[in-house]
């Protein structure tokens, strides 16, 4: 948290995963609440065989969170969507646990941080049913083809959540972001993954975020300071900090 702070974070958002994981997510917001915000959701690689049960435990949680016109605590929906890289077979659960997780998000005014790990057309499709719905969110760890970047961004309200991806040497991200506004885009870390060059392969942390600005900045040709006020504004958009 020293490290964060020191390198000028503002904020760090925290995507739940599953029911068993909120305490402990709570309770590091209550040590660092003017820091740390929470988001609440259902990871697709985390349902159980009766997963309507978590999801109708969060949905509780979420409800008693509700305040005078929508939630209080929670700043976001997530981290749900879709993946079919390790299983598909439960590919249908899959697709209802996001859809009720997209009605939350509407419910609730929420943007959805959103997971997608070989589904890229499953989850377009199921997207495609909440066009002009006023549907927000993110596109996290966004690491595709620019063919997938513009008809992702076709979704108005969405942007791309960019992280250490960008700095691998054989990443294709950056010939694809430089065609991408950089309003579209806020940096992620998917701590402790996916951590930048110099230390990938280590565990990941907030503070390393700063490499991957540096990078986005080399690829739209801009000092590390625009990189910074353009997608911290952006993120403060989309999750209205």
């Amino acid at each position: 948290m020293e490290r964060a702070c020191g390198c000028g974070l503002e904020y760090l958002l925290l995507p739940n995963i599953s029911n068993r994981t909120v305490t402990d997510m709570l309770r590091v917001c209550d040590m660092w609440p003017d820091i740390c915000k929470p988001m609440i959701g259902l990871h697709p690689e985390d349902l159980e065989e009766d997963f309507h049960l978590q999801l109708d435990e969060l949905k509780r949680l979420l409800d008693a969170d509700r305040g005078k016109g929508g939630a209080c605590r929670y700043i976001g929906i997530g981290e749900t969507g879709l993946d079919l890289y390790w299983d598909k077979t439960r590919i249908r659960d899959q697709i209802e646990s996001f859809r009720i997780q997209l009605e939350w998000a509407l419910e609730y005014d929420l943007p959805v941080s959103i997971h997608s790990r070989e589904s890229f057309r499953q989850l377009c499709d199921v997207l495609s049913d909440y066009r002009g719905r006023g549907l927000r969110g993110v596109f996290h760890c966004f690491s595709g083809s620019l063919e997938e970047a513009v008809e992702l961004l076709g979704f108005e309200g969405f942007m791309l959540g960019i992280g250490g991806v960008l700095t691998f040497r054989k990443s294709q991200l950056p010939d694809t972001l430089g065609r991408i506004p950089l309003e579209r885009l806020v940096l992620e870390t998917d701590s402790p993954y996916l951590t930048p060059v110099p230390f990938r392969g280590k565990r990941n942390e907030p503070s390393y975020l700063t490499f991957t600005a540096s990078r986005l900045a080399q690829v739209y040709g801009c000092s590390e300071d625009e990189i910074a006020a353009v997608t911290s504004a952006n993120a403060r958009t989309l999750f209205r900090l």
